[in-house]
């Protein structure tokens, strides 16, 4: 989710932790499991200072091993020994138990996003990613914030966030539902499918699809049970010749293949000699454009000049991106 779900979700269950005598009985305590519950829904998410680095660094990292299980472990511990040097009147189990469940829940309800998480670390590198749930979801924080203002104008908080939590669990289920019925349709729409994924965004019922069969990409929409297929490319192998391996062992190409699950090529020779390899991510679909992408230019003896991967909406904008990079 993004940063601003994560800190309303901080303070709500700082909110619930009212349910907790110990919490609701000692107000230091309360003190320092609010700051717990805030500092550890927003701590995984720490990785984020990566982008200053560059965006192969983030693409490879981020919700990795901040996300992973010695993470949930770790923070926790670490947040808990800052705040009672702070409130130390405070019960430091309580404290700790509450902060704990602030990391989970942040780790956990990012498994629901497109992007997922490295959740399983140290067992498995898997990207867990569930797909059900945009990054930011509009009624999620919505929710939140409303139960906060119920909270605010006197209402019992942990009445308030139990109710508000079973109605958004009630929110999960049902998007679930909806995603499988957009599955069973695109299956309907294409038949021969090997792979699908069926994206959130920020509106209920509309859906981003990109799929693959035996011997073509397919990139569309759905609404409701409604497929609509904007893109058909037809699957070729990527060349095996030294100047793609060369690009494929690029720090910016090899960080978007092991992120972007589906994927077309181009290969073009520029005006000035080099070559260009343009690796095209097919589930961001916007405008016509798929803005997603990791370019690499080789020269004949086989030196990356400059690559890039990232966001692009525009052509201009990305050669000056290259530029930059090979001036670094």
């Amino acid at each position: 989710m993004d940063s601003g779900t994560h800190l309303v979700m901080g303070v709500a269950l700082g909110g619930l932790a009212l349910a907790d005598p110990v919490v609701a009985n000692h107000s230091m305590t309360f003190g320092a499991v609010m700051a717990g519950t805030i500092l550890g829904s927003q701590a995984p998410d720490v990785d984020t200072v990566l982008k200053l680095r560059n965006n192969a660094i983030y693409i490879r990292h981020h919700r990795g091993i901040t996300h992973s299980i010695p993470a949930v472990l770790l923070w926790p511990i670490g947040i808990t020994a800052i705040l009672s040097l702070i409130f130390q009147e405070a019960n430091i189990l309580h404290l700790w138990l509450w902060t704990f469940l602030a990391v989970f829940l942040h780790v956990f309800v990012d498994i629901f996003n497109a992007y997922g998480t490295q959740a399983l670390r140290p067992f498995s590198r898997k990207w867990v990613a569930l797909g059900v749930i945009n990054t930011f979801d509009p009624i999620i924080f919505g929710i939140h914030c409303i139960g906060i203002l119920l909270w605010a104008f006197d209402f019992e908080p942990v009445r308030t966030f139990t109710i508000m939590y079973l109605i958004i669990i009630a929110y999960y289920v049902i998007r679930f539902a909806v995603q499988g019925a957009v599955k069973k349709a695109v299956h309907n729409t294409i038949q021969d499918e090997d792979y699908v994924i069926v994206a959130p965004t920020m509106r209920f019922f509309n859906w981003r699809i990109a799929a693959k069969s035996k011997t073509h990409y397919y990139v569309g929409s759905a609404y409701g049970r409604t497929i609509n297929i904007y893109d058909k490319f037809e699957i070729h192998p990527i060349p095996k010749t030294a100047i793609v391996d060369k690009a494929l062992e690029d720090p910016n190409l090899s960080a978007f293949v092991s992120f972007s699950p589906i994927y077309r090529w181009e290969i073009s020779e520029l005006d000035n000699g080099l070559t260009e390899v343009r690796l095209i991510d097919l589930r961001y679909r916007s405008n016509d454009r798929y803005p997603f992408v990791a370019v690499a230019h080789i020269d004949d003896d086989l030196n990356i000049i400059n690559s890039y991967t990232g966001w692009i909406f525009s052509e201009d904008k990305l050669q000056r991106k290259l530029q930059i990079g090979a001036s670094e």
